[in-house]
């Protein structure tokens, strides 16, 4: 599995004579697990599509701004319109404040959508 979604970055970045863009709302979260140690927990980051829910992209780290750096540099090849996170600090760090949206009101069917990242394509 890659770590980006190839075949949405394509879609995105598709045109024929008409040019056409594609903006991307991408809804980003991270999550975390751990194997045999809850002292030493891993975090998976990942951004989908707030329309299709597709992922995107996806990071595995600590939870570290590092990290969702290297997430952030996956997104490069979309054209982000906004942003949908929570309020942990590495958003507001360094994403865009004008494509930044932060809150849960977007967030509702979020959890659902956790849970069905795995079970794509």
């Amino acid at each position: 599995m890659s770590q980006v979604n190839h075949s949405a970055l394509e879609l995105a970045k598709s045109s024929d004579a008409v040019e056409l863009v594609c903006y991307v709302n991408a809804e980003m979260d991270e999550m975390w697990s751990y194997v045999q140690k809850k002292s030493e927990p891993r975090w998976l980051w990942y951004a989908i599509d707030h329309n299709s829910s597709k992922v995107l992209a996806y990071v595995l780290g600590r939870r570290k701004d590092k990290v969702f750096q290297n997430l952030k540099s996956l997104l490069e090849g979309f054209e982000i319109k906004h942003y949908y996170t929570d309020d942990w600090g590495a958003y507001s760090r360094h994403l865009e404040p004008e494509k930044h949206i932060v809150g849960k009101e977007w967030d509702t069917e979020n959890r659902t959508k956790e849970f069905n990242i795995a079970n794509q394509n």
